[in-house]
């Protein structure tokens, strides 16, 4: 990811409703949700949720299946990835393994609180 491409991501997840759609893909996992799901579990009218889905695909964060009648939208977890490895490249000296930073890979981070001390 380059630095426009992160600024284009970070710009679509600095509205409190864009980053409630994301969050909650990325938590829906690969096979994410319906639209109407999506506005139902947020309290977003369709056309708003339209719009905030469509910034959110324009910053390559999100992308859409269409299934029958339906849209499936679901996070581009890649991207997210990009982003976090281009946030981080540099922690701790160039070794975010020194800082408990990672990636989305099924993992859990350990919290400062978390890790034993050396």
């Amino acid at each position: 990811m380059n630095k426009s491409d992160a600024l284009t991501a970070l710009a679509a997840l600095a509205q409190e409703a864009r980053l409630d759609v994301f969050r909650l893909l990325v938590q829906a996992g690969p096979e994410g949700l319906p639209a109407g799901q999506l506005g139902e579990r947020l309290g977003l009218p369709s056309a708003t949720l339209s719009f905030h889905l469509k910034e959110l695909r324009h910053a390559g964060l999100v992308r859409f299946e269409r299934e029958g009648r339906s849209l499936i939208y679901s996070a581009e977890l890649a991207n997210m990835n990009g982003l976090l490895a281009y946030l981080t490249e540099n922690c701790c000296q160039g070794n975010p393994a020194a800082c408990g930073v990672g990636l989305c890979d099924g993992t859990k981070l350990e919290t400062p609180q978390q890790r034993k001390p050396s």
